[in-house]
């Protein structure tokens, strides 16, 4: 039963489903109200675990940037490093909520790991991220992808232009994990990308990818799972250079540890390790 309500929860989250048609069938399959609402509790985020790296710790500095009118966010970075973003960069994309406590704490992660993080907000043409989840999902249904790619493509490319010495990663969660691997195709000066949970971009497109990827995918994600042969079909007869890994026994959002129900804290500290050190390769 958990499983079901686990789907009907993702098909909430990613497709246009309306809350309230959302609870009468969670009710159904829970069995009772009481009963869906215990659900609720320990699948929805609960941001006040969202303190892995406190936003004071002193290890880690964070700033408001605004990179572009289109794109503005949350920078962390190394203490001893200061703000100046001088030799590597790390982009970190939310999930189809926004930028939120629990992406600006994965930010502050990375930077402990010795790179500056920009935690971007892609609502940012739309507002910014609101407080709203329920808004916040709304506002993905309308927004314009290529809009997405093209800002974090410029991004990428002033960076690069101002420095070419300079290494540039992504790592990106679901809706982020997706907008990882389409920014990968239109990004030439991309080094590493690494997506969880994400769909496959346009499949001619994967030719362009230039950058090293790493691919984490949800052994019962079935939405996301469809998109995944596919894909590395593409990329292997491209010559690009990849890596994926499948985690057993997880749903969707494994790594959110603000959401207990689908957090599976030894494939998302697994995950996590492979991810830092594809980067700790590819932007040293």
């Amino acid at each position: 039963m958990n499983q079901r309500l686990i789907e009907l929860y993702d098909e909430y989250t990613h497709r246009p489903l309306d809350r309230r048609v959302f609870l009468e069938r969670l009710i159904v399959l829970a069995g009772s109200a009481t009963a869906a609402q215990a659900f609720l509790s320990v699948i929805e985020p609960n941001y006040a675990l969202a303190a892995v790296v406190a936003a004071d710790d002193p290890r880690v500095g964070s700033v408001s940037l605004e990179a572009s009118p289109d794109l503005k966010g949350y920078l962390a970075f190394p203490k001893a490093k200061g703000s100046e973003i001088k030799d590597n960069l790390v982009i970190v994309i939310h999930e189809n909520r926004g930028l939120n406590p629990h992406i600006q704490d994965v930010a502050r992660r990375v930077a402990l790991e010795g790179f500056h993080a920009f935690a971007a907000d892609f609502l940012t043409p739309y507002g910014g991220t609101p407080k709203d989840e329920d808004q916040a999902r709304d506002m993905f249904a309308k927004i314009d992808m290529g809009r997405v790619v093209k800002s974090a493509a410029d991004l990428i490319a002033g960076l690069k232009l101002k420095n070419p010495r300079m290494k540039i990663g992504t790592v990106g969660f679901c809706w982020g994990g997706g907008a990882v691997n389409s920014i990968a195709t239109a990004a030439p000066g991309l080094d590493a990308g690494v997506c969880f949970y994400g769909v496959a971009p346009k499949l001619e497109d994967a030719p362009k990818i230039k950058a090293s990827m790493m691919l984490h995918y949800a052994a019962m994600d079935a939405r996301v799972n469809a998109t995944k042969e596919p894909y590395e079909n593409a990329m292997k007869a491209a010559g690009v250079a990849y890596q994926s890994f499948m985690y057993e026994g997880t749903n969707h959002a494994f790594h959110n540890d603000t959401s207990p129900e689908r957090y599976v804290e030894a494939a998302a500290k697994l995950a996590w390790q492979r991810s830092m050190d594809l980067f700790k390769q590819k932007l040293a």
